[in-house]
């Protein structure tokens, strides 16, 4: 966009304006309203023109002014900085948002299954959703199956159809689904990226750095650390379905009785294996139709865990020996799978910030917890979304150090002097100044799109500098004192910034005040290159020109480089100097 908008400005604005404009100096002019509109408006402008001039004369060449301001503007930075809360990229409503099921450990599919449907009826009900899709035996957040869990997607309407958003919905279900007993339901959106983890919110793996490889132990480690998380204001729905009390046998085999019988072990587990869970064996076609051939054992034997014992096994010599007369069975507690991340036993924990609180403000939140409450030999790592703005750092801020180094290296070849470019540099600080308060006033977080604005900022707001300082050079070559120049060129550009930042700030009031899916990005975005633009165009047509004559009086007096001009290299080849 910044491209083509050049190439139109160096090349159809110029043929525009020879059509458009008519020199009719001398002529009398229509009494149009449209003629009363514009010599009032000019008017008022040149009066407006004629204040600021007489206010440059009071500041310009006020050093204690100029920097005085800055240092407020940085002051004021510092603060903002601190007090607006940090973000990511922020959860939007996209529509849908999902419901997990979880039942007590070793409860069947079909309970499973009447729980998901109940709850599919009264979200239903609600208004705003459209469709509910429930799915027993699968778990979307961890991807795991088992008769004990299940899925609900409820789909809501367009923003056109209802007035409440995924959060209003999320609340009304959650009061409404309190009736639902045996079960513990939790509620989440999709991640705000698609494929950078499965639900928005925070993830977390809370890890058995010690590799006790004590599950149980971890099921209270991990239920303690939810139950310590969940207390903080800045948290909710904090969850985990970390569990080690399902149901399970142990099988315990006498590895020496078993050579005794001619039975090895893999022979003895691929058996039970085909008996108990079935093999697939061949195919066969009858009357045109093509069949397959399961191994496994009838259900009567089979049907209670007693039965296993009963089974037999054909050792080496061709005998079939009982599984009773080598292995024994106990009836334990476990897990149903076991998990792990970076190779330590890890429970996944997920949850979202509360309203009124940013990404960055929840992971703060859960890092004071951790340190506080977690035995020794457990500790947390991120995962998701999470764990790239964790990484990220001050990545923005060495982000913005880079931009405002390129912007100083070509402003200093553009104008030959390492001096000259400072005074556009250090006219940028007010517009971040209006840009952290917009954000602080707006009740927005400082997130990946109000870097984008920042960023942004530095070229809009480096333009109005450029502006000014680029006049003032050249009527300082031409002979005229620093003080004058500055004077001379901000009067001359005054107008021209100003409707083109008005300009600029008036096409960003739609996303200042959007509304719909996308709405949080667009008001961040728009909010800070609004308030920037505005703060660094008013208080920056009153600080560039002392800027310069700070800046121009330093470059008369010392020549950093060997045959070093301030004149513009353009000025050079247009004049032939």
């Amino acid at each position: 966009a910044i491209i083509l908008s050049g190439v139109v400005a160096l090349t159809l604005t110029p043929a525009l304006c020879a059509m458009i404009l008519r020199n009719t100096h001398g002529k009398p002019k229509k009494a149009t309203a449209l003629d009363k509109f514009l010599n009032g408006f000019n008017n008022g402008f040149n009066r407006l023109s004629g204040k600021y001039q007489k206010a440059l004369g009071l500041i310009v060449n006020r050093r204690a002014v100029t920097f005085g301001l800055l240092i407020v503007f940085c002051i004021g930075i510092y603060f903002l900085n601190g007090s607006v809360p940090a973000g990511f990229i922020p959860n939007e409503d996209q529509g849908m948002f999902y419901a997990i099921i979880q039942t007590p450990p070793g409860s069947s599919l079909e309970r499973t299954n009447q729980v998901a449907e109940r709850l599919q009826k009264i979200a239903e009900g609600i208004e705003g959703v459209q469709s509910v899709s429930s799915l027993a035996g699968y778990e979307i957040l961890t991807e795991g199956t088992g008769s004990n869990s299940g899925t609900c997607l409820i789909n809501l309407k367009s923003w056109e159809d209802r007035k409440n958003s995924v959060q209003d919905v999320i609340t009304e279900l959650e009061k409404k689904s309190q009736d639902v007993t045996g079960a513990t339901i939790e509620f989440f959106q999709p991640p705000a990226v698609p494929g950078y983890g499965a639900a928005g919110g925070f993830e977390l793996r809370l890890l058995d750095k010690a590799g006790s490889g004590d599950f149980k132990k971890m099921e209270t480690v991990s239920r303690d650390f939810v139950s310590e998380l969940s207390k903080r204001a800045e948290l909710s729905s904090v969850f985990t379905f970390y569990s080690a009390s399902f149901p399970q046998y142990m099988l315990h085999i006498d590895n020496d009785i078993a050579k005794q019988k001619g039975v090895t072990l893999d022979n003895a587990m691929s058996t039970l294996s085909t008996l108990i869970g079935s093999n697939y064996e061949t195919n066969f076609i009858k009357y045109d139709r093509q069949y397959k051939v399961m191994v496994q054992a009838l259900p009567e034997y089979r049907a209670l865990p007693e039965d296993v014992m009963k089974l037999y096994v054909k050792n080496d010599r061709d005998e079939m020996v009982p599984f009773s007369a080598f292995m024994r069975m106990d009836k334990v507690y476990g897990l149903s799978e076991i998990t792990r991340h970076n190779m330590y036993n890890a429970s996944e924990i997920s949850g979202a910030a509360a309203p009124g609180y940013s990404s960055g403000e929840a992971i703060n939140a859960i890092n004071e917890v951790a340190e506080k409450t977690l035995p020794r030999g457990f500790g947390i790592d991120w995962a998701g979304i999470s764990k790239d703005e964790v990484g990220r750092g001050n990545e923005a801020f060495y982000i913005f150090l880079i931009c405002l180094g390129f912007v100083y290296l070509i402003l200093a070849a553009q104008y030959e002097s390492f001096i000259l470019p400072l005074a556009v540099i250090f006219s940028l600080p007010a517009g971040i100044f209006g840009s952290f308060l917009m954000l602080k006033i707006c009740g927005l977080e400082n997130n990946i799109y109000a870097q984008v604005a920042l960023v942004m900022l530095i070229g809009l707001l480096g333009k109005n500098a450029v502006l000014i300082v680029e006049f003032a050079v050249q009527k300082h070559r031409a002979g005229e004192p620093v003080l004058k120049a500055a004077m001379e060129g901000a009067a001359v550009r005054f107008r021209p910034i100003l409707m083109t930042s008005f300009a600029f700030i008036a096409g960003l009031i739609p996303l200042v005040l959007a509304s719909g899916p996308g709405k949080i990005g667009n008001r961040t975005i728009g909010s800070a290159a609004a308030g920037g633009m505005l703060f660094g165009t008013i208080f920056g047509v009153l600080i560039i020109p002392g800027l310069y004559y700070v800046f121009g009086k330093i470059s008369e007096k010392f020549v950093l480089i060997k045959d070093e001009e301030e004149n513009p290299l353009t000025e050079e080849i247009d004049h032939n100097v």
